[in-house]
């Protein structure tokens, strides 16, 4: 392809050197960089691709794209951006000759329940008849093809190479997750949406966003950006709600379980073994548990709505929906424990779930397990030790992705948030193989047992290395042994 035409929709730019020239592919690693490749020099948090332009030039980069002060070499044609993250998206959206504007996109930004709800709207519009594609934190899919995720939502190049894809392969759809380090570094930029969701929004990521009104900015960033002929679906029980939809342009619909909206949901009945919901008068049973799943369910009903499906339809295919994996997910055992294994790694998510346990367990007693991230939020440590400790009879406390610090020093940023009362019903135990046998050990006959924070994740991450480590298969050895 043509650099000219790579770079058309880029507004601001200088030119230096020929841009009639062709690329054949393109990149921002100059380790990637091949004869006749275009590569894009990122400003990132720690380095600075403008340091490789030589290396590029030397690997055989037939054109640059960089920011004011890259380097510009003789013979090599140099494009000057404005932001080259932005324009990063722009060109690999030309490059895969803009295939969003060939499916049908939905986005979810929002701290909680964007994975489930993009997950059950892929599964849903599957069960319709629909070819869709999937792009979330567990994995993505192209049709039915499954391919591994290393982001909630990749990079500029994997992200338009997937749409393109799915385009070639006949899908109608795309459903995927937007998170607020994509939309800070435009990775979404060049992409068309035909509808975006809002599902909530409480602290977190504040190690990257630094405050929580920056947090805020960058989701609403987002539907800053819809188009006239977009849809916004808000949750509008989150107190945040209407401020994504302050000067939004796109078609506004909202939901709710709590107050009069577009949409609206009640749940009638509720257990362990599922939730009654009321949703536009009409009564389903699904397999879904707790007031945030009635949220999640709630928004892929009104998206699906929006898309064209219709109501009759839509009930009997939630119905038939199940769980996603590491969310809420059951594990039976001896002595009648029951396992649960859910991502929760945010203080409202694990309140949530909590909640949730402690309204359907008619009173059985509830062990939780759970640690917190290293490299990651501080702040959020102490107040997930004291919701675990409202919500809990006993608790764990251990080891989650420790990444680059010392996890006993994470332990103690947690022990923080329990009053001294606690103390005879915690345990601190570091390994995490270990605190979730201990957890096993210390439970009553017939008590739930929620081990937390990673959910569908295989790995614990400790010092840069991914070890084999997964809660539901090692819960399920300990609750069923051989």
């Amino acid at each position: 392809m043509r650099l000219k035409r790579i770079i058309s929709d880029i507004v601001s730019s200088v030119i230096y050197g020929d841009p009639d020239i062709s690329v054949n592919n393109i990149t921002f690693n100059s380790k990637e960089v091949t004869p006749g490749s275009l590569f894009i020099a990122l400003k990132g948090s720690s380095s600075d691709g403008h340091k490789y332009i030589g290396d590029a030039v030397a690997a055989g980069a037939s054109a640059i794209v960089c920011e004011e002060g890259g380097e510009i070499t003789p013979g090599i044609c140099t494009v000057i951006v404005k932001d080259s993250h932005k324009a990063l998206g722009l060109i690999a959206s030309a490059f895969y000759d803009k295939p969003s504007e060939k499916i049908r996109v939905v986005g979810i930004t929002g701290t909680n329940g964007k994975t489930t709800t993009v997950t059950l709207l892929y599964k849903l519009f599957t069960s319709l008849g629909y070819k869709c594609g999937l792009i979330s934190t567990i994995a993505n899919y192209v049709g039915e093809v499954r391919g591994e995720s290393t982001h909630t939502t990749p990079d500029p190049v994997k992200l338009n190479s997937l749409m393109n894809e799915m385009v070639i392969s006949g899908c109608e759809f795309c459903f995927m997750e937007v998170s607020s380090h994509s939309l800070d570094q435009q990775r979404v930029a060049g992409i068309k949406f035909e509808g975006a969701i809002f599902s909530n929004i409480t602290h977190d990521h504040l190690d990257y966003h630094k405050t929580f009104i920056e947090y805020i900015r960058v989701k609403k960033s987002l539907f800053d950006n819809l188009s006239k002929e977009s849809f916004a679906l808000i949750n509008i029980d989150d107190k945040n709600g209407l401020v994504m939809a302050q000067n939004c342009v796109a078609k506004l619909f909202t939901y709710s379980c709590l107050s009069p909206a577009t949409f609206n949901c009640r749940i009638i009945e509720k257990g362990l073994d599922g939730m009654l919901v009321r949703i536009e008068n009409s009564e389903v049973w699904t397999r879904f548990i707790g007031t945030h799943n009635a949220y999640n369910l709630l928004a892929v009903y009104s998206a699906a709505t929006l898309l064209g499906a219709s109501k009759e339809e839509l009930l009997i295919a939630l119905s038939g929906l199940e769980s996603v994996s590491g969310r809420l997910e059951y594990i039976k055992g001896e002595r009648e424990l029951t396992a649960v294994v859910d991502y929760a790694h945010t203080p409202d998510a694990l309140e949530n779930v909590l909640k949730t346990l402690r309204d359907c367990s008619d009173e059985r007693e509830i062990v939780t397990v759970f640690g917190c991230g290293g490299n990651r939020d501080k702040s959020k440590r102490p107040e997930m030790a004291a919701i675990s400790a409202k919500y809990s009879d006993k608790i764990v406390v251990t080891s989650d992705n420790p990444r680059f610090e010392d996890p006993d020093d994470i332990i103690k940023d947690i022990r923080e948030g329990f009053d001294r009362a606690d103390t005879s019903r915690v345990l601190f135990i570091t390994d995490r193989r270990e605190a979730i046998k201990a957890a096993v050990a210390i439970s009553s006959v017939g008590s739930i047992i929620l081990v937390a924070g990673k959910g569908h994740e295989d790995y614990q991450e400790i010092k840069g290395i991914k070890y084999h480590f997964d809660d539901k298969e090692i819960i399920a050895e300990i609750i069923n042994p051989k």
